[in-house]
């Protein structure tokens, strides 16, 4: 039984679709207790904050995706104990979802503490891989209403790109890594996820026009602009972190991973695929 946690987010509802496909018996774990899943997968709500409320959705697991997001910083939290209680239950093998910002901007607060839960990771005698992904295609929804309701999207840094990876990609590699039961080619590695070649915030909008067969405007906000709008929803300093990768990447974070293609012996998928297949997002 392998356990994914974050199950029904950009990443882990097609993991855990893909899992379910492979024949494996999946439990999806989500704060929500009426989380639509696939059939025949099991659902637990727990949230990661509490590590004990996870035992139920462990118990008699092989293998452990592990999405941390915001719980690396909820009060009290300490996202490191997961691995631990998940050793305890037999779980033998933990694929982190980390973020490619640990290697390229490594001394902000959310990654010094999600490379100290890598650290545990590494340390904790059980197999492993670290997954690294760069910037998510998917973080295009943030423009769905303003297309939705007047054919817009309004963002920073119009014409600088960068190789955003599609949340299908880094579930597929995920579950690589997962279901590689026959040796240990996947595991013990540190995979940096990205897409096939650099998009601007410009061409991602033309993208989406073209999935849509219509019209779609770009507007280019200020930074101050774009962190306004963003700390609706982010914590400031994660905002402006964010901010910085998109306005001026360094040359590790403008880097076209081969990592991908190395597991799963095919290329990412480009922007326009994710637009092509989340179009319904934006009508």
């Amino acid at each position: 039984m392998i356990v994914v946690t974050g199950a029904t987010g950009n990443v882990g509802r097609p993991l855990t679709r893909a899992l379910a496909e492979a024949g494996q018996q999946v439990t999806a774990v989500s704060r929500r207790a009426a989380a639509a899943v696939p059939d025949g997968v099991r659902h637990v709500a727990a949230d990661l904050g509490e590590p004990a409320g996870l035992e139920p959705a462990l118990a008699g697991a092989k293998a452990l995706f592990l999405l941390l997001s915001g719980d690396l910083h909820a009060p009290g939290a300490r996202p490191a104990d997961i691995i631990g209680r998940a050793a305890d239950a037999g779980v033998r093998r933990v694929v982190l979802l980390s973020s490619q910002g640990v290697a390229t901007r490594p001394f902000g607060t959310t990654r010094i503490a999600m490379r100290a839960v890598e650290d545990v990771l590494r340390d904790s005698g059980l197999e492993w891989a670290i997954l690294r992904p760069g910037g998510f295609a998917s973080n295009a929804l943030w423009w769905a209403e303003s297309v939705r309701t007047r054919q817009v999207v309004a963002a920073p840094f119009g014409d600088v790109g960068v190789p955003i990876v599609d949340p299908a990609d880094i579930a597929d590699v995920a579950a690589a890594c997962l279901l590689d039961d026959l040796d240990d080619r996947h595991t013990g590695g540190v995979y940096e996820l990205t897409g096939p070649e650099l998009i601007t915030p410009r061409r991602q909008t033309e993208a989406i026009a073209a999935a849509l067969g219509s019209p779609v405007r770009f507007d280019d906000l200020t930074r101050d602009e774009a962190k306004a709008f963003m700390t609706r929803s982010l914590p400031a300093e994660l905002a402006d972190d964010t901010l910085d990768i998109l306005g001026s990447p360094n040359p590790a974070e403008l880097r076209v991973s081969p990592d991908v293609q190395r597991v799963l012996g095919r290329a990412p998928r480009p922007f326009a695929d994710w637009a092509a297949r989340n179009v319904g997002a934006f009508r």
